[in-house]
Formats: structure tokens, sequence, C-alpha cells
């Protein structure tokens, strides 16, 4: 029961692969700018 992993070789996955994990990384940088810094600076004063 081996899968063939082959299949995924194709540039379009490594394409979606990257505009996944490139909006995962923008929204994880825009939640700490909007959430996680105003949060400790209020927090500080």
């Amino acid at each position: 029961m081996n899968a063939d992993l082959g299949q995924f070789d194709h540039p379009s996955w490594h394409a979606a692969a990257g505009t996944i994990l490139g909006y995962a990384l923008i929204i994880a940088v825009m939640t700490v700018a909007l959430f996680v810094v105003p949060y400790l600076v209020f927090a500080a004063l």
C-alpha cells in the first residue's frame, strides 16, 4: 500500500505550497503587528 508521491513533484504543487505558506506568514506577521504589539505597549503603560 505504498503511495506514489512522485505525483506531487509537479511545479504547480510547489507553487500552491509556496502560496499557502506565504499567506500564512503574512497573516502571522499582521496578527503580531495588529494585536500583540499594541497589547504589549498598553500593558507596559
